[in-house]
């Protein structure tokens, strides 16, 4: 009885109009507004007005972030994987014109700095190149030696693949070797050669494939190893899948050549005349 008696007292209750829908209903009705025409819209009005407002757009500095982050590690796992990216910084020496180690940096198959260190190279510094390799004098006063990195180096990549842009200059700059068949240079890769065979540098390869800039100025090593690193894995089914290929290509010419070689004649056939002695 109670609740039918609060019925009767407010009977239009239920018909009230929410406030914000009543507003609306009056600018429509002063703009004109009926079921066979539209009014146009007024931009700042609804943006004023509306709850969410306008999507803002985002501007281009923020899209030009998102690009340079491609670089950032997905995650912080430091440890040493399967697939390792080196990069190396070279200082000159002698007269000036002959390099030596100067920064060797490492990066797991995530692009996590695994090791990275200022070398003092055995001869005497002349040029530290800054405007490239980004070495100070300060940063080799505390340099480790270079026995003691090279022995790390090759402790860290022995059995590994390893991957860079043009590696042959970072080994020799090391004075190490690694196996044939466990490099993946991003400066040899056919795909990543211009039309003519030409290479390409690596800061246009990161910006052609990546969409990242590198290379700016004085260069990271960490950046350019990051790089290297993740062209490899962007591409790394059909990258390994060539690599075996070239290896299969190889043994089988291999044993050709093994075939064709002329089997030596026993020397009595040769000369009859000494069978007779």
């Amino acid at each position: 009885m109670a609740s039918e008696q609060k019925k009767k007292r407010n009977p239009n209750k239920h018909l009230q109009l929410n406030p914000n829908w009543a507003q609306l209903q009056l600018r429509l009705k002063s703009n004109g507004f009926n079921k066979s025409s539209r009014p146009k819209e007024n931009p700042e009005l609804a943006t004023q007005n509306s709850i969410l407002g306008k999507r803002k757009e985002r501007p281009e500095a923020e899209s030009n972030d998102t690009k340079l982050n491609a670089l950032i590690p997905i995650n912080d796992d430091i440890s040493l994987t399967d697939v390792v990216a080196m990069d190396c910084e070279m200082v000159g020496v002698g007269q000036g014109n002959k390099s030596a180690l100067g920064r060797v940096t490492l990066v797991n198959k995530w692009g996590n700095v695994i090791y990275d260190e200022f070398v003092r190279p055995v001869e005497w510094v002349v040029d530290f190149r800054t405007k490239i390799s980004g070495i100070r004098p300060r940063d080799l006063r505390k340099a480790k030696e270079f026995q003691v990195v090279q022995k790390k180096v090759a402790e860290l990549i022995e059995g590994r693949i390893l991957v860079g842009h043009a590696l042959h200059n970072d080994l020799k700059a090391l004075l190490l070797t690694h196996p044939k068949k466990d490099l993946r240079d991003t400066s040899e890769y056919q795909p990543f050669l211009n039309r003519d065979g030409r290479r390409k540098a690596l800061r246009h390869l990161a910006a052609e494939i990546l969409g990242v800039e590198i290379q700016i100025g004085e260069h990271c090593p960490i950046d350019d190893a990051r790089a290297a690193m993740l062209l490899y894995m962007k591409n790394r089914k059909r990258w390994e899948r060539s690599v075996k290929d070239q290896m299969r290509l190889e043994q089988k010419q291999k044993k050709r050549k093994h075939k064709k070689k002329p089997k030596l004649k026993d020397s009595s056939s040769i000369n009859p005349a000494l069978t007779a002695s």
